[in-house]
């Protein structure tokens, strides 16, 4: 045998694999796939999603916590919840919400977007709305009585409504972001290769969609008004009763994605399932909690190794990233943003009906 001849091949090909490994990291983008969607039933979809009058007390609609000019997320670092309380975790967008496998930040949802639309609308601090109810205000709008005929529904009903939100959240996907177009800059191109290569983002940032729909706990600040405020305080017990959370009362740190997974040592307590990259540069402030304000501020922390917990994800490592390559890695991040999705195509404009006026001082009337 030709030791030598052995050895410059299995160089070749050491070499060779290394080349076409870092073209196709570099190179090649997984963009999300087409949906077909029923124009019919996204337009019912999408006038749903902007009326209030699938709340309560008809104060507050879907878009009230997902608005379009965030990249259909809140500015806020914890969402406004039902009025009479607040919300306790961040709002995540809903675009590319279709596209997901897992939703909540604790993943507690699994099934399709039927059941997300059903719970986000009858959870009684978020919508706190009583199918009953909705399904007789919709039924006396001519307008709807027309467009669920229309979308081939027939009569309103409960089971038509949690299908034309999910139709509607269809046609709200990633548009000409420059990942997906070719168009990156020579800065997000750099930023790429440390995605993929030094900053291990890909490890758990994979995928068209930037998310391996798993939980993690990368030791993000607890945000204390949470448990200081008690209009959010509240809301957090409803969840935690509900969600089986032992000792809630007293715990100060939301759980997470234990509410699905219970171990028995606590080690998956404060993990939460890997958020999609794409829009960041929409959808600011970041992280469950809305703990972390900018996109530099995030590398930055994650350059750290995380934050502190006892239970924190082990992959997670100082990256000792230099200052070009943290700015080199924050262009890639917005590279993954596209077109704001502010139009009449994607936003309802047109005027509601006013005979269902919001309940004033709701919390001291009778029924």
């Amino acid at each position: 045998m030709n030791i030598k001849l052995t050895s410059r091949r299995t160089l070749l090909a050491t070499s060779l694999a290394v080349v076409l490994g870092s073209f196709s990291v570099a190179s090649v983008a997984e963009s999300l796939p087409a949906l077909k969607i029923n124009e019919a039933k996204a337009a019912l979809g999408k006038r749903l999603f902007f009326d209030k009058r699938l709340s309560g007390d008809a104060a507050i609609s879907c878009a009230t916590c997902h608005q379009p000019e965030h990249g259909f997320a809140h500015p806020d670092a914890l969402s406004p919840g039902y009025p009479g309380n607040k919300h306790f975790r961040n709002s995540p967008t809903v675009i590319n919400s279709a596209h997901k496998k897992v939703w909540f930040h604790d993943g507690r949802l699994g099934t399709n977007l039927n059941d997300v639309t059903r719970e986000m609308l009858t959870e009684d601090y978020l919508m706190n709305m009583d199918m009953r109810i909705m399904q007789e205000r919709v039924k006396q709008d001519p307008v709807y009585v027309k467009m669920f005929k229309d979308a081939g529904y027939g009569e309103p009903s409960n089971g038509s409504v949690r299908k034309a939100i999910p139709e509607y959240l269809k046609t709200l996907t990633s548009k000409n972001a420059p990942y997906d177009t070719g168009k990156m800059s020579t800065a997000a191109k750099r930023g790429q290769k440390i995605f993929n290569g030094k900053g291990g983002c890909s490890s758990c940032h994979s995928g068209a969609n930037f998310t391996d729909n798993k939980p993690h706990n990368t030791g993000v600040a607890e945000n204390f008004d949470v448990f200081l405020d008690p209009m959010r305080h509240q809301a957090f017990i409803a969840y935690a009763m509900f969600m089986g959370v032992e000792n809630y009362m007293n715990l100060k740190r939301d759980p997470g994605a234990y509410v699905q997974w219970k171990k028995a040592d606590f080690s998956n307590m404060g993990t939460f399932i890997t958020p999609s990259l794409r829009e960041l540069k929409q959808t600011a402030p970041y992280m469950h909690n809305g703990m972390i304000s900018t996109l530099d501020e995030v590398v930055e922390f994650y350059n750290q190794g995380g934050g502190q917990d006892s239970h924190k994800d082990a992959a997670l490592k100082p990256l000792k990233l230099s200052a070009k390559e943290k700015k080199d890695l924050v262009a890639f991040l917005e590279s993954l943003s596209g077109d704001q999705l502010t139009g009449p195509e994607h936003v309802w404009t047109e005027k509601y009906p006013d005979e269902y006026p919001v309940i004033a001082d709701w919390n001291n009337v009778k029924n």
